[in-house]
């Protein structure tokens, strides 16, 4: 095999109270990928559609990744990148990740899956990092695994798989501005308060123990991030509208997806995702800004081979 066409998946990172090690993966937008084995060697970026990211191979995630990996295998070949981006950068739906996952998974494939899932993820940090200035692994774990991961440790890497419920479903809307990750991550405290951090990682441990269990009221009752989402949620025109919107629809709760903009929702059943979709539709419908809204079930597979 000499080429390769995947589906890298968008993913949600944080996931409330989970900031920088859980997160899950999405299963209706991600980017489409071909990687393809050349004579030469080295790694080449040959083709970038649907938005305008930089071709040379240092400068962009995709191929930043790549050459991390490229430089571990040290294979007699070389590598072609063609990448049709469908995930906005800067959407908070995890953009680079894809792109930094893709590469190297399909590279893996056409040299006989040399790397395990933890290993890739390892190369793919590099060229996550390249776009968000830090080092996580909370939108590469799930897009690579699949479902939900928690990301225990970076250094070394350990990443642990967490169940899905049958029938969890995500919302998802993403306003059409722009927040990059590392300005979200400038304006946040660098310390907090013992009692917040007692709050936090009880409601963390519960939904743990929701997302095991599949206990939609326990999951409902532990969606609650008191230490990010205060500072973040003010770079995101209204987010509290959109939220309220959700729950009173009976989502069991919403967050921001990453850093933003976009802000997901978790639901038990299509028909209630749905019911979320349009309640959240209407609160942006009544702006300027421009949106869009999709409603995904867990995606448990992750990153896949399509042709």
């Amino acid at each position: 095999m000499n080429e390769i066409k995947i589906f890298s998946p968008a993913t949600v990172a944080n996931v409330a109270c989970g900031f920088d090690v859980l997160g899950f993966c999405l299963d209706t937008v991600g980017d489409e990928m071909t990687i393809r084995k050349v004579d030469k060697k080295g790694i080449f970026i040959t083709k970038v559609e649907g938005f305008n990211l930089p071709m040379e191979t240092e400068l962009n995630v995709a191929g930043v990744s790549a050459l991390a990996m490229y430089e571990a295998a040290n294979p007699d070949c070389g590598f072609e990148i063609e990448i049709r981006k469908n995930i906005k950068p800067g959407s908070g739906i995890g953009s680079s990740a894809a792109s930094a996952v893709g590469s190297v998974f399909g590279m893996n494939e056409l040299l006989g899956q040399p790397f395990n899932k933890t290993e890739l993820t390892v190369f793919a940090i590099k060229g996550e990092a390249f776009a968000s200035k830090c080092e996580h692994a909370d939108n590469l774990a799930p897009a690579i695994f699949g479902g939900f991961t928690l990301v225990k440790s970076v250094a070394p890497l350990e990443v642990l798989q967490i169940p899905v419920p049958n029938n969890l479903y995500a919302t998802i809307i993403h306003p059409q501005i722009e927040i990059k990750t590392s300005e979200a991550r400038a304006i946040l405290p660098k310390e907090v308060a013992l009692q917040d951090a007692i709050t936090q990682w009880s409601n963390f441990g519960s939904l743990i123990h929701g997302l095991h269990t599949s206990d939609y009221p326990l999951i409902k009752r532990s969606l609650h991030d008191i230490i990010i989402e205060p500072h973040r949620s003010k770079l995101i025109p209204y987010f509290e509208e959109v939220k309220q919107a959700a729950l009173q629809q009976g989502a069991l709760g919403s967050g921001i997806s990453g850093s933003g903009p976009s802000i997901f929702s978790l639901s038990e059943g299509l028909e209630q995702a749905k019911s979320v979709e349009k309640a959240i539709k209407k609160v942006y419908s009544k702006t300027n800004i421009e949106f869009d809204v999709f409603v995904s079930k867990i995606n448990t597979e992750g990153i896949k081979i399509i042709k």
